[in-house]
C-alpha cells in the first residue's frame, strides 16, 4: 500500500511541471509590463533567499539538538520536513511572479484565457504543496519503518510555516499599509500607482505573504495532519497497518480527484468567475467522496468496526471544507450584507467604518464553530478519536485544488497592478480587477478553511498527546479540580492573543517606516508627483525587507518555548491544558481577524467600483483607513496563529517523554 502514495505524490509533482510548462508558453508582453515584473520576479526572490538563510541558522540549530536529546532520524526528519516545506512555498512563488505578467497579456483577449493562465499558476502551487507533502510524509516512513521521526517531520514543516506566514505577513502589509496611507489618502492616487514608491514593494508582498506564506501554511498542516492520523491510528489499532496508512491513501485518492477537478474550472455563459473556481472544488469533492468508498471498505475488512464509523467521519470532513468556503464567502464577498453595511458605516467616517468592522469580524466566528462542533459530534459519535482523525485528514486532502485557489489571488493582484503601472488601456484592468475582487474573497476563504483545519487537526495531536501519556504508562487526568490545568488553560489562551500583539506591532512598526520615505521621495524628488520622475522602489523593498526578518524571530519562538517552559515546570497536566487553552481562543481570534479583514478589503473595494460616492468621497477615505487596520489582522496575525498552534502541540509531542 505504501508504494502508491509515493507513486501518487511523483505523478502529481511531474503534474505541476507540466503546467509550468504550458505557462511558460505563454505570451509575456512587452516594454513596461516585463521591466515591472521584473521588479516584483527580483524583490520577492531577493526576500525568500534572506528569509531561508536567516531560517536555516534555526534550523541547523534545532537539527543538531533533536539528533543530540533524540537521536539521529528524529532530527533528520526536522530537516526533511523544513526542506520540502521551504521548496514548496519557493517554487510556487517563484511561479506565481512568472505567472503574473502573462495574465496581464491574456487579459487582453478577454477574461476566460486570463482566469485559465491565473488558475493554473496557482495550481502549481497547489500540487506542489500536496505533492511534496504526501512524498515527504510517504518516503520518510517506507525508509525508516518508524513513525516517531514523522513527528520531528511534522515539526521541521511547522516552524518553517510560522516563520513564512510571519515574515511574508509583516513585508506584504507593511508595505500594503504604508502604500495605501500616504498614495491613497494623502495624495489622492490609484492603487498600485508607478508614482508611488512603496508600489513595488506591495506588489512583492503579495507573493511572499500570500503565496509563498500561505503554501508553507497549508503544506505543513497538510503532513501534521497525515501524520498525527497515522500516529492515532498505530496507537489505537496496534499493529494493524492498513488504519495507519489509511491518511496516506486517503490524500493519494484526494490529489488524483483535484487534479481531474481542476480541468472542470471554466467560465459559464453567466462569465461568473467565482461560480468557474467553485466547479472545480465542487468536481473534486464529489470524486473524492466517490473514492474514499473503496478505500474504507478496504481499511474495515481488517478491523472488527462498521464501514460508516470511518466513512461518516470521511464525508465529514468534505462538508466541513465546503462549509466553511460559504460560510466565509458570506462575510466576505461584496455581494452580501456584512461587507455592505462596512461600506454603509463609512458613510459617517473612519470611527463607524471600524467598530462595524470589529463587528463583522467577532460575528464571522459564531458559524464556523457551530460548523466543526457539529463535525467533531458527527465524527465522534460515528468512529470516536479515529472518526475525528479521519475527518481531519479528509477535510485537509483538498488542499490542492483550495491553494490553487488561493495562489490565484496573488497572480491576479499582480496581474493589476502590472496592468496600472504599465498605463496599459482600461479594458485589460477592467479584466484583472475583476479576477482581482474574486482573489480577495478566495484568499479569505482558503484562510478561512486553514483554520478550521489547524483546529481539527491540533485537536488530533492533543489526542495524540493524551494517548502517547497513556503509553508511556503515566495516569494523568486533565481536570479543571486540578490547579495546574487550570493554569495551562490560561496560558494557552493567551498565547494566541500575544502573538497576534507582536505580529501587529511589526506591521505597526515597520510601516511607519514606509510611510516616512514615501513622504520624503514625494517631497524630496522633484517631478514625482508629476510622473517626471522615477520613485525610488528598491529603498522601501529594502525596509520591509530587513523589519519582516528581524521582527519574524521573536515571536516565532513563542510557540516553542512556552510548552517547554510549562511542561518542564507545572508537568503534563498544564501542558494539556495549555494546548486545549490556545485551540480554542486560537481559532476565535484567527477567525475574527481574517473574515474581519476581509470584509474590510473587500468593503473598499466595493465604494471604489462608484458606490456611495466612489474614489475620493469621504466614504471611500474612511474604507481604506479600515483596510489599513484589516491588512495585518487577515494577511499576518489571523494566518499565523494556525501554525503556531500546532508548533504548540508537536513540541508537546516530542517532550512527554521527558515529562513522565
Amino acid at each position: 500500500m505504501l508504494y502508491i502514495p509515493i507513486f501518487v505524490s511523483l505523478f502529481t509533482i511531474v503534474f505541476a511541471f507540466f503546467l509550468i510548462k504550458r505557462i511558460q508558453g505563454a505570451g509575456e508582453g512587452s516594454g513596461k509590463m516585463i521591466a515591472v515584473s521584473n521588479y516584483i520576479k527580483e524583490g520577492a526572490k531577493a526576500y525568500l533567499r534572506r528569509q531561508y538563510k536567516t531560517v536555516g541558522i534555526v534550523a541547523v540549530f534545532l537539527f543538531f539538538l533533536l539528533w543530540i536529546l533524540l537521536d539521529f532520524k528524529t532530527g533528520l526528519g526536522f530537516l526533511v520536513g523544513a526542506l520540502f516545506s521551504a521548496l514548496a512555498g519557493f517554487i510556487g512563488m517563484t511561479i506565481s511572479t512568472r505567472t503574473n505578467v502573462r495574465v496581464t497579456e491574456a487579459a487582453k483577449s478577454g477574461i476566460e484565457p486570463a482566469l485559465k493562465l491565473s488558475f493554473r499558476g496557482g495550481a502549481v502551487t497547489g500540487f506542489l504543496v500536496v505533492g511534496l507533502g504526501l512524498l515527504s510524509v510517504s518516503l520518510f516512513y517506507f525508509v525508516f519503518q518508524d513513525i516517531k521521526p514523522l513527528i520531528a517531520l511534522g515539526f521541521g514543516a511547522s516552524l518553517i510555516s510560522v516563520f513564512a506566514r510571519l515574515g511574508g505577513g509583516i513585508y506584504t502589509k507593511a508595505a500594503d499599509v504604508g502604500a495605501d496611507l500616504v498614495g491613497k489618502i494623502e495624495k489622492g492616487i490609484p492603487e498600485d500607482d508607478p508614482r508611488n514608491p512603496a508600489v513595488i514593494a506591495d506588489q512583492v508582498g503579495d507573493n511572499v505573504g500570500d503565496c509563498a506564506g500561505m503554501a508553507a501554511d497549508i503544506f505543513e498542516t497538510y503532513v501534521v495532519t497525515l501524520i498525527a492520523g497515522m500516529i492515532l491510528g498505530a496507537l489505537l489499532f496496534p499493529g494493524t497497518t492498513a488504519i495507519m496508512l489509511l491518511p496516506l491513501m486517503l490524500g493519494s485518492v484526494a490529489i488524483l480527484a483535484s487534479i481531474i477537478g481542476s480541468f472542470f474550472v471554466r467560465l459559464g455563459k453567466s462569465q461568473n468567475i467565482m461560480a468557474a473556481l467553485y466547479k472545480g472544488l465542487i468536481a473534486s469533492s464529489v470524486i473524492s467522496a466517490v473514492g474514499f468508498i473503496f478505500l474504507v471498505r478496504r481499511a474495515v475488512d481488517s478491523l472488527n468496526i462498521d464501514f460508516w464509523q470511518i466513512y461518516l467521519p470521511a464525508l465529514m470532513g468534505l462538508v466541513v471544507a465546503g462549509g466553511m468556503f460559504i460560510i466565509t464567502e458570506y462575510y466576505t464577498s461584496k455581494k452580501y450584507r456584512p461587507v455592505k453595511s462596512i461600506a454603509e458605516a463609512s458613510q459617517t467616517g473612519h470611527a463607524t467604518n471600524i467598530i462595524t468592522g470589529l463587528a463583522v469580524g467577532l460575528k464571522s466566528t459564531a458559524l464556523p464553530v457551530l460548523l466543526i462542533s457539529i463535525g467533531i459530534l458527527v465524527s465522534f459519535l460515528a468512529g470516536g478519536m479515529e472518526g475525528l482523525a479521519i475527518a481531519a485528514v479528509s477535510m485537509l486532502s483538498m488542499a490542492g485544488i483550495i491553494v490553487a485557489l488561493d495562489s490565484y489571488g496573488p497572480i491576479t493582484d499582480n496581474a493589476s497592478g502590472i496592468a496600472e503601472m504599465a498605463g496599459l488601456e482600461g479594458k485589460v484592468r477592467e479584466v484583472t480587477d475583476a479576477l482581482d475582487s474574486v482573489g480577495n474573497t478566495t484568499k479569505a476563504v482558503t484562510k478561512a478553511y486553514a483554520i478550521a483545519s489547524a483546529a481539527l487537526a491540533a485537536l488530533v495531536l492533543f489526542s495524540a498527546y493524551t494517548q502517547e501519556i497513556q503509553g508511556l504508562g503515566a495516569r494523568v487526568s486533565f481536570l479543571l479540580e486540578d490547579y495546574r490545568v487550570v493554569i495551562g488553560l490560561f496560558i494557552g489562551g493567551l498565547l494566541p492573543y500575544l502573538f497576534s500583539s507582536m505580529a501587529m506591532t511589526a506591521v505597526s512598526k515597520a510601516g511607519s517606516k514606509v510611510v516616512d520615505e514615501v513622504r520624503r521621495q514625494f517631497r524630496e524628488i522633484k517631478g514625482l508627483m508629476e510622473g517626471e520622475a522615477k520613485p525610488e522602489y528598491g529603498t522601501c523593498v529594502d525596509i520591509v525587507t530587513k523589519a519582516a526578518l528581524k521582527e519574524m524571530i521573536f515571536p516565532a519562538m513563542i510557540p516553542i518555548v512556552f510548552p517547554i517552559l510549562v511542561g518542564f515546570i507545572l508537568g503534563p497536566e498544564a501542558l494539556g491544558g495549555l494546548l486545549i487553552g490556545s485551540i480554542i481562543t486560537g481559532f476565535f481570534v484567527a477567525i475574527s481577524m481574517t473574515s474581519g479583514g476581509g470584509a474590510w478589503d473587500n468593503a473598499k473595494k466595493y465604494i471604489e467600483e462608484g458606490n456611495l460616492g466612489g474614489k475620493g468621497s469621504p466614504a471611500h477615505e474612511a474604507a481604506v483607513t479600515g483596510d489599513t487596520v484589516g491588512d495585518p489582522y487577515k494577511d499576518t496575525a489571523g494566518p499565523a496563529i494556525n501554525p503556531m498552534i500546532k508548533v504548540l502541540n508537536i513540541v508537546a509531542l516530542l517532550i512527554v517523554g521527558f515529562l513522565v
